[in-house]
């Protein structure tokens, strides 16, 4: 999964980096409103995390933008924690809003959750015959027990899961599971998706010749 920080203090947006990217994202990031709102309008996000009071173009002016063209899941993250802020911000288009400080735990929640919702699934355990995908431990089980995923595995897994019945392209995966700056062959998706196969089982990722691959 690929997320955007618009945060301009350096401190809390490496904080808020650090955080996504030990629970398996990848991570731009954008120090004023300006070049956060053009990244992300150009890159495909799973989430925005948004601050409010950016440089050069403010939250609300980005949130008010964005929403013209895109209708990726927006976290505003926010000091401003008045009623009439949140309700601003959730009437702009956010689709939650948490004042700062924060826990990383209650963070990490709301992102899983916004990006849950926005590929229209409700649970944070997702079923596929007999392989259960923790969407919050990052487990895997098949039939009761549990399998050794690595974290490109299971990023892997879980975005295929998660957008379950839709064929994924190979683009469309570099793009949300890889940071800009991976060297990732041209090859290694398929080397991946081999692992998994190996691990649970040949049927569970089709492969859609010039499309990309599915979980049916």
């Amino acid at each position: 999964m690929r997320a955007l920080v618009i945060e301009d203090q350096n401190d809390l947006r490496r904080l808020i980096q650090e955080m996504l990217e030990d629970d398996g994202y990848c991570v731009d990031t954008a120090p004023d409103g300006a070049e956060g709102l053009l990244r992300a309008r150009t890159v495909s996000y799973d989430i925005v995390l948004l601050d409010i009071m950016l440089p050069k173009l403010d939250g609300w002016e980005v949130l008010e933008q964005l929403r013209e063209t895109r209708h990726t899941p927006v976290l505003v993250l926010s000091a401003r924690d008045a009623v009439s802020d949140r309700v601003l911000g959730l009437d702009l288009g956010a689709d939650d809003y948490l004042p700062k400080p924060f826990e990383r735990s209650e963070l990490l929640a709301r992102v899983r959750a916004l990006i849950r919702r926005s590929a229209g699934q409700t649970k944070s355990t997702l079923q596929i015959a007999d392989i259960e995908i923790d969407l919050t431990s990052c487990e895997v089980r098949q039939a009761g027990e549990l399998v050794s995923l690595t974290a490109r595995e299971f990023n892997l897994l879980k975005y295929l899961a998660v957008h379950r019945g839709k064929v994924i392209s190979r683009l469309e995966l570099y793009d949300h599971l890889f940071a800009e700056n991976d060297d990732a062959a041209s090859n290694v998706l398929d080397v991946y998706v081999s692992y998994l196969r190996k691990k649970l089982g040949a049927d569970l990722i089709q492969t859609k010749r010039g499309l990309g691959y599915v979980i049916p």
